[in-house]
């Protein structure tokens, strides 16, 4: 037997028992006559204790053990002396009889320990032993509670979870496929599903009115902290269902997570906004309620004054900083720096403060009277001791810029308390958006979203003002998912097809298996996919969904633990009837 007990269990009932706990050696400490060894499990840490005057043999055994050992030890539970209440464990110690050392360890390269002195590319190259470590643990315990009660709460609602394929068709979803060749089929390709889209309409098509999966997607992105080239979708697809249906639905499944995971009773319908008023009024399309510092559009209000920054620009709009009307010249550069980052991209900032004593001191005062001023104070409702920063531009650019300066003072200030939650509905997307480069329509979501019935005429007519039956699930500015009520008509979906610029041709090659299923009598239906991994970050209070997967990737998307994607023999490749272009690879 290696062990009766586990190494986070044993409190004061079990003063006097006999126990067995194996383990890893977190730390040793010498003093003397007596030795301490921490000893950890995934449940946690427990003081084992070797005395030199009772078996010097045995304690001699102790110094010897190095960190990341694997023991095994029997012995006496014993009450602490010097409890720690810090440790779940911490009013017992183990006074240890026997002791086997069942694998010893070379040093690892960081310490094992919740702050650890390893870098990213450190842990990521030795992710098995940064799992060791409690606080990368927890993530991946509290991601297995949440997966508990999302099956649990959309079993209760009648929902089925069913698997869907893994290799699909290659079909144009927004990102580039990860593709897979068929050493049956030479020449062909299967393509790792971006998400199971047209399998769960499928389903609806079959019957399954009520379909979910927690299911692995694969896209070919550039990544960033909340992307990873595969990650983990919740999956749900209804029908016989309009838009509130969708929504009050997975409004629930949020509010038992909320309640279940976090302890959060969050009352009352969640808020919806459209698309449209969420760029006015927060510069994007997943704003953080937490705080105000909402954007007012100046446009009308500057222009025509012989400032040439704003005279010469389409849009010019600002927020409103309480109490900051004490920055000194050194922060306002530092925001002015902030602003004209490449990643934001505008030229500068103009400011007003808006002093305690009443006065306005402006950087533009040049070209702005002090009732001119006033009424800037009167568009931000400002009071005295309050900041109105200000962006010019070409619209779109600068509502982004005035959304990322509105997060940065939301941070300066402290406004966004990770242990507040502000769930929200943003609503009535675009159904579809207009590329330059390509001079082609693009789906804002996916080819298969309805368009509103009273926007059909547009739909023929003047197709980038159709807005769609599409919805986004916002929480503290992260988009945690979204979804839209689908098309399951052909003849609309062939219009969609010819609004995206696909041929008959493409379109009967690309989903010419979707069309022929809708003329077997397609029910009315929609769904909605979450990003599993944001939402466990989000409730984990991170940022990075790295830390709640147990081996991601790096930003280059390479797994550096088994270093991969790497070559293959000339061999395989020949079996799979490709050739690569060695020039190509070469250059990478």
């Amino acid at each position: 037997m290696y062990r009766t007990h586990n190494c986070g269990e044993l409190t004061r009932e079990n003063v006097g028992e006999g126990v067995i706990l194996s383990g890893w050696v977190q730390k040793s400490r010498d003093l003397g006559g007596m030795t301490f060894v921490d000893l950890r499990d995934r449940y946690g840490i427990t003081q084992l204790v070797f005395n030199m005057k009772t078996d010097a043999g045995l304690c001699g055994e102790a110094r010897k053990l190095g960190r990341e050992f694997v023991i095994r030890t029997e012995g006496k539970v014993t009450e602490r002396s010097n409890k720690n209440p810090q440790m779940a464990t911490g009013d017992i110690e183990i006074m240890v009889e026997q002791l086997e050392i069942l694998n010893s360890s070379i040093t690892p390269p960081f310490t094992i320990e919740e702050n650890t002195d390893g870098g990213d590319d450190l842990r990521m190259k030795y992710r098995y032993l940064d799992l060791r470590r409690s606080v990368v643990r927890e993530n991946l315990q509290l991601r297995h509670r949440m997966a508990i009660e999302i099956r649990k709460y959309l079993s209760e609602q009648g929902f089925l979870e069913v698997e869907t394929p893994v290799l699909i068709k290659s079909t144009p979803e927004g990102a580039r496929d990860f593709v897979v060749p068929s050493r049956m089929n030479p020449g062909e390709f299967y393509a790792l599903p971006q998400s199971p889209q047209t399998f769960k309409q499928l389903l609806m098509v079959a019957g399954f009115d009520k379909y979910f999966q927690i299911v692995k997607c694969f896209r070919d992105e550039d990544l960033r902290a909340d992307r990873q080239p595969e990650f983990t979708q919740i999956d749900c697809e209804m029908s016989f269902v309009d838009r509130d249906d969708i929504l009050d639905t997975f409004e629930g499944l949020a509010k038992h997570l909320f309640l279940s995971i976090k302890g959060v009773e969050i009352d009352g319908k969640f808020p919806k906004m459209a698309y449209t008023e969420a760029m006015n009024r927060y510069g994007n399309d997943k704003p953080d309620l937490r705080f105000g510092m909402e954007i007012s559009e100046m446009t009308g209000l500057v222009k025509g004054r012989g400032f040439q920054v704003f005279d010469s620009v389409e849009y010019i709009g600002g927020i409103c900083a309480e109490g900051c009307a004490g920055y000194s010249r050194k922060q306002l550069d530092a925001l002015t720096d902030f602003v004209k980052r490449p990643q934001i991209g505008v030229k500068g900032l103009v400011y007003l403060k808006y002093n305690e004593d009443g006065s306005l001191k402006s950087s533009v005062d040049k070209f702005y009277d002090e009732a001119a001023l006033k009424k800037w104070e009167e568009l931000f409702d400002a009071k005295p001791g309050d900041l109105i920063l200000v962006l010019a531009g070409d619209r779109d650019l600068t509502l982004k810029a005035l959304s990322e300066i509105r997060l940065e003072m939301g941070n300066r200030l402290e406004l966004r308390d990770p242990n507040v939650f502000r769930p929200m509905w943003v609503v009535d997307f675009p159904l579809l958006e207009w590329d330059e480069e390509t001079e082609k329509f693009h789906a804002m979501h996916h080819p298969f979203t309805s368009p509103y019935e009273e926007d059909m005429e547009l739909f023929r007519t003047d197709p980038g003002k159709v807005r769609a039956r599409a919805y986004d699930l916002v929480i503290n500015g992260v988009e945690i998912g979204g979804g839209s009520i689908r098309i399951h008509d052909e003849g609309l979906q062939k219009q969609m097809f010819d609004n995206l610029g696909f041929t008959r041709e493409e379109a009967r090659k690309q989903f010419g298996f979707l069309m022929s299923a809708f003329r077997y009598g397609a029910p009315p239906h929609g769904g909605i996919a979450f990003g599993f991994d944001r939402w466990v970050a989000l409730f984990a209070g991170i940022e990075s969904i790295r830390d709640v997967i147990a081996f991601p990737k790096n930003n280059s998307g390479r797994d550096v633990m088994i270093d991969t994607p790497s070559t293959i023999s000339e061999a395989q490749l020949e079996e799979l009837s490709l050739k690569v272009n060695t020039k190509t690879s070469l250059g990478r």
